[in-house]
């Protein structure tokens, strides 16, 4: 089948366990077949069925993320993102996504919590390409994932990512990209580990060595090493005063810049529990690494 034609068809990946790292990342060494304007993205999702929480990977999650081992009796908002991020893996090293995976950054992160998840629950992910839009110098595509249990949604999430790169006149951009006004009032200061680097990659399913090695990340033009998305989150909801999770919770997570390993950061916050704006910056830096907002949001709630 030619290039063409594999754009154009449905594509399904089909998953009863945890998806293998070592065959999508094997496909991230094919090359891409470039991207079209006229056919656009692929249709092509990924999905997971009969996921249960592991209570060893939950206790390292909870670790690398700042929150310690405490034993936790739900999932918490960012273990999702974490375990099921490697279907969004699976998708972006695909042979059919036209462009390669390392051109790729994240710059949005928009989850939503429909309820409480308990550990023994069983789940089905869903990932699949939602949506692209032309902008200034780039590209950038949304990745929507949904969690159910007995078909009934209870987290989900779109992913925005971005490709550097002429590829026409921009369009309207997404009505997810403004960020709110940046919280000026510090309210934690800490150092920023630098271990489990390859732990938290086995948890993701992202073992891009830009996460891992400071001489390969030197290579992309980053001064060092730095963090999984998800870490760096979980680092700053851990410090935070947060609302009891009774209703829907939502985060939106705009990422600026990296978070390097062992540099120390501060953590700006403003509003009440249960709808709060925050910042995370890196040494002295002005501009921000991390700007987001997470509230508990009136049942029911969507995404939009």
């Amino acid at each position: 089948m030619s290039t063409a034609a594999s754009l154009r068809r449905a594509v399904r990946l089909e998953f009863s366990r945890r998806p293998s790292a070592l065959r999508y990342m094997a496909g991230a060494l094919l090359p891409s077949p470039g991207l079209d304007p006229a056919r656009g993205f692929p249709d092509l999702a990924a999905r997971w069925s009969g996921c249960r929480a592991d209570p060893a990977e939950l206790a390292d999650f909870l670790r690398a993320a700042g929150a310690g081992p405490a034993p936790a009796s739900h999932w918490p908002l960012l273990f999702p993102q974490t375990i099921g991020f490697r279907l969004q893996m699976a998708i972006l090293t695909h042979p059919v996504f036209p462009v390669p995976i390392w051109r790729v950054l994240q710059v949005r992160n928009h989850l939503l919590q429909h309820r409480p998840i308990a550990l023994g629950e069983v789940l089905d992910f869903e990932t699949r390409i939602a949506t692209h839009r032309v902008v200034e110098k780039g590209l950038e595509v949304d990745l929507r994932t949904t969690m159910t249990s007995g078909n009934l949604p209870v987290w989900e999430s779109v992913n925005t990512f971005y490709v550097r790169g002429g590829f026409g006149p921009p369009g309207a951009g997404s009505p997810l990209a403004a960020a709110p006004a940046v919280a000026q009032d510090v309210v934690a200061q800490w150092h920023m580990p630098s271990n489990a680097r390859l732990r938290f990659g086995q948890l993701t399913g992202d073992y891009n060595g830009v996460h891992l090695w400071s001489a390969y990340a030197r290579r992309f033009g980053f001064r060092a090493a730095f963090f999984h998305t998800q870490r760096v989150l979980g680092h700053c909801l851990a410090r935070l005063p947060l609302a009891a999770e009774d209703r829907p919770r939502r985060l939106d997570a705009w990422l600026k810049g990296p978070v390097y390993y062992d540099s120390d950061v501060r953590l700006s916050a403003a509003g009440e529990a249960d709808d709060r704006t925050f910042a995370l910056f890196s040494r002295e830096e002005i501009r921000p690494a991390v700007v987001g907002r997470i509230r508990n949001m009136p049942a029911p709630a969507g995404l939009g």
